[in-house]
C-alpha cells in the first residue's frame, strides 16, 4: 500500500519495527506532541489518516493529547473498517489493505511536506574517552551497534523514548510493552525472545537499575542456556519514569552492584561477562568486547538521576494530567 500511494508513513510507539525505517516513505513515529520531529504535524495537518491495527491508550497517545479528527479517520482493525461514526465488520486488514492499493490514487504532498519541515541533525562528534556518559552519548553509541541481525528490546520507562529515536536498519527487529507498562518485563522478554528465535541473531536489551530489579534472576536462566544478548543497564538511582508521572520517596531505590551479579550468576561454570561503566571511553571498549563475548553480557552504564529524555518530561505530565484528572459522572 506504501508503494502504491507515495503517502508519507509514520508508525505508533507500539508498533516501531513493523515497518522499515529505510523504507522512502518512512517519516517517523507518531507519538502525539512527544512524536519524531516534524511527524506530529504532518500526521496531524493531513485531509484524512488511515490507523491500520491502531491500539490507542493513554500510553500510546501520551495521555490522549493526541490530535486525532474522527471524521478523518479511517481506522482498519483485524475483522472491522470504521470511518465517519460507520463501521464495516467482517472485513479482513489485509484483504482491505490489498485491494485499496489496487484504487488508491498516489499522492506525494505529505512527502513533500515532510521535506519542508524535517530536521537534518547534525552528526555527533567523536567518543570523548574521559567524558562522563550521557543518556544521548550512550544511545548514539548503541545507534553504531546496530546491524541487520540486530533485535532491540525497550524496557518500560525512558528507554522507550531513547529507543524511538534509533533508527533500525533493514530487518532488524524491535520489541515495546506498551499495553500495560509492566515494568521489568524486558528481562524475561530478552530471555523468551532468544530462547524462541529461529534466526540468528543479537538481542540488545535496554533497561533501567529499577525495572531489573524486578526480575534480575532471569539472566541466571539465560546463562544456563547458552544465550547471548548484550543488556544495558541504566543506573540513575530509582523509578525515572514514575518520578515524572507522580514523585515520590517510594521512587528511590536501594542500589546494587549490578554489574558483580554475573559473578553470582556464573557459580562456576556460566560464561556471563559484565562491566561497570561511567565515561564515553569505556563505554566504547565494553561494547567492543561486547560485540565478540560469546555468552550473556551486561553493561552497566552510570547515568545522573536527572538525566532522561525531553519527551520523557512532556509524556509524563500528559499521563500525570489524564490520570488526575476527575471522575465523570454519569
Amino acid at each position: 500500500l506504501a508503494d502504491a500511494c507515495d503517502y508519507a508513513v509514520a508508525s505508533m510507539p507500539n508498533a516501531k519495527g513493523f515497518f522499515s525505517e529505510q523504507h522512502p516513505n518512512y517519516i517517523g513515529t507518531y507519538w502525539g506532541p512527544v512524536s519524531s520531529p516534524g511527524t506530529n504535524e504532518i500526521v496531524e495537518s493531513a485531509d484524512a489518516y488511515l490507523f491500520a491495527g491502531p491500539v490507542f491508550t493513554d500510553y500510546t497517545t501520551s495521555g490522549y493529547t493526541t490530535l486525532i479528527n474522527p471524521q478523518k479517520l479511517i481506522k482498519a482493525e483485524p475483522n472491522r473498517i470504521s470511518l465517519k461514526n460507520k463501521t464495516y465488520n467482517d472485513v479482513a486488514l489485509e484483504e482491505f489493505l490489498r485491494a485499496l492499493a489496487k484504487k488508491i490514487k498516489p499522492n506525494k504532498s505529505s512527502l513533500i511536506a515532510y521535506e519542508r519541515i524535517k530536521l537534518e541533525l547534525a552528526p555527533e562528534p567523536a567518543v570523548k574517552p574521559k567524558q562522563p556518559i550521557t543518556t544521548r552519548r550512550l544511545f548514539c553509541q548503541i545507534q553504531q551497534m546496530l546491524d541487520s541481525s540486530s533485535v532491540v528490546i525497550a524496557e518500560t520507562g525512558d528507554s522507550w523514548f531513547n529507543c524511538m529515536k534509533l533508527k533500525l536498519p533493514l530487518h532488524a527487529k524491535f520489541e515495546v510493552q506498551m499495553q500495560y507498562g509492566s515494568i521489568g518485563w524486558s528481562v524475561g522478554a530478552t530471555l523468551g525472545y532468544e530462547l524462541g528465535s529461529t534466526q540468528p541473531c543479537r538481542v540488545i536489551s535496554l533497561i533501567g537499575d529499577g525495572s531489573f530489579q524486578l526480575t534480575a534472576q532471569e539472566v541466571s536462566t539465560m546463562i544456563r542456556y547458552g544465550l547471548k544478548p548484550i543488556i544495558f543497564l541504566i543506573n540513575n538511582g530509582g523509578y525515572t519514569i514514575e518520578v515524572e508521572i507522580h514523585d515520590g520517596p517510594y521512587n528511590k531505590i536501594q542500589n546494587w552492584n549490578y554489574a558483580e551479579l554475573i559473578n553470582v550468576f556464573n557459580a562456576e561454570d556460566g560464561n556471563g561477562w559484565s562491566a561497570k561503566v561511567a565515561t564515553e571511553g569505556q563505554l566504547a571498549k565494553a561494547i567492543k568486547k561486547a560485540l565478540k563475548h560469546d555468552g550473556v553480557v551486561l553493561i552497566e552504564v552510570i547515568i545522573d538521576r536527572d538525566d532522561c529524555s525531553k519527551e520523557l518530561l512532556e509524556w509524563g505530565s500528559h499521563v500525570s494530567a489524564n490520570n488526575g484528572r476527575p471522575p465523570k459522572n454519569p
